[in-house]
């Protein structure tokens, strides 16, 4: 594993242990060239996965991505970053368990939402401002009087 400090080819693991839910191994490296320390995730991955976006292309999906919106969503929340990492897992796993390999944007969209709607209401609102374009305060209103339906 290359250094992400100084491009070092050689680094050397000090840890490993599997995840909460097992589904990736977390491995502390360091690097004896300029002697920092960093963190890798192995994680299996089941198929390749494409992402057709709303303008019709087909991008690559890119699990750090997602991952990345979620954790913005769940911004200064009590949610720790392992629940964070078990929903984005529980994501990728549904995706990679569906038949088709092309995912419309708009279906990782609503399986996000419907994670953190379970997850931190106020996350579920920040991501779907975000998701779904809200422009003025009447689309959250909207938006939250829906929330409170039964």
């Amino acid at each position: 594993m290359r250094c992400p400090y100084c491009g070092n080819d050689d680094t050397q693991v000090k840890d490993s242990r599997p995840s909460e839910d097992g589904s990736s191994i977390r491995r502390r490296r360091f690097c004896p060239a300029c002697g920092n320390r960093f963190t890798t995730f192995e994680r299996v991955q089941l198929k390749e996965l494409v992402v057709l976006k709303t303008d019709g292309r087909r991008v690559p999906f890119d699990r750090d991505k997602m991952a990345k919106s979620i954790r913005i969503a769940c911004r200064k929340r009590p949610v720790d970053d392992e629940r964070i990492e078990r929903v984005v897992n529980g994501i990728q796993r549904r995706l990679e368990m569906e038949t088709e390999a092309e995912i419309p944007s708009r279906r990782i969209g609503e399986m996000v939402m419907e994670a953190l709607r379970g997850v931190d209401e106020v996350a579920y609102v920040r991501f779907a401002s975000v998701y779904q374009n809200f422009s003025e305060a009447k689309d959250f209103g909207a938006f939250l009087s829906d929330l409170e339906k039964p």
